[in-house]
């Protein structure tokens, strides 16, 4: 193995470092404007910190907005679609990895060919489907759109940790009295917790970010969610940067959260998973 020389590393750590810069910076000017009073936000010379620091745009968008029912509906949806995704996956993937069906290479490719499609195709056809179901204007509407969308990735995911476990575990347990179904969820799933873990947060992270399917599909204020209900800051002639904000670093907070409690499962699922494919 070639040894990597000083020049080497030091144009590693000077890439490294763009990069990092480039990925925080966005979160550290969305943190610092929230911080500040409305007429700093848009001052001359630039404020890099806040000179007033100020928590009013927080307690404004809290307690004087919709936007903790908009925060509301996000959680229910992400939750809900996460879940859903990862039951749908689970026996998906399952019946991919271990059974040989006629239609199986078929199945996988289509799996894949739906994450070339642009979600802008499939607004029409759904919104129509939805209008004749009479879910148009619910949360239900959102909750089958994203599992929909998530499930052909995370199938695909998720067979990459089916095939990392033995079929003699599970063989084993239905020696010993286990039915198939019983051996998946008492032995082979709690084996795979990494990789489910991983898969429920693509999906969360996924429907929690999403735009397109929100806007189009939801018109009260009542079922709204984060990434629409936050076009409320911008009015005719004025963007109240300040509060849009402070509502986009409370939206980040479920996320960090999520990924402060189970980034080693995270790490752990999404290196396992790209082992195997």
């Amino acid at each position: 193995m070639e040894k990597t020389t000083t020049s080497e590393k030091i144009l590693k750590i000077i890439g490294l470092g763009i990069f990092l810069i480039i990925a925080i910076f966005p979160i550290y000017w969305l943190l610092v404007t929230s911080f500040k009073p409305a007429k700093d936000s848009v001052t001359i010379p630039i404020q890099y910190w806040p000179k007033n620091f100020t928590f009013e745009n927080y307690a404004a968008v809290w307690s004087t907005t919709d936007f903790p029912v908009f925060f509301k509906n996000s959680l229910i949806v992400a939750v809900t679609a996460g879940i859903l995704t990862v039951i749908l996956a689970i026996f998906a993937g399952y019946s991919l990895s271990r059974f040989k069906f006629k239609g199986k290479n078929i199945t996988l490719l289509l799996f894949l060919v739906t994450q070339m499609i642009p979600i802008v195709v499939l607004i029409v056809p759904l919104f129509i489907l939805f209008r004749n179901l009479g879910l148009i204007d619910t949360l239900y509407s959102l909750i089958i759109s994203y599992t929909i969308i998530s499930v052909p990735f995370c199938t695909v995911m998720i067979i990459g940790f089916f095939k990392r476990i033995p079929n003699a575990i599970e063989e084993s347990a239905m020696v010993d009295g286990c039915s198939r179904v019983e051996a998946l969820f008492r032995v082979v799933v709690p084996v795979m917790l990494p990789g489910i873990v991983a898969t429920f947060v693509f999906a969360f992270i996924s429907a929690w970010n999403e735009y397109f399917f929100s806007l189009m599909f939801i018109n009260s204020e009542a079922v709204k969610t984060i990434p629409v209900g936050i076009n409320m800051f911008i009015q005719k002639v004025d963007v109240n940067w300040g509060r849009m904000t402070a509502a986009g670093a409370i939206a980040l907070v479920p996320a960090v959260i999520l990924f402060v409690f189970i980034q080693k499962y995270l790490v752990q699922g999404l290196t396992a998973g790209a082992v195997k494919g």
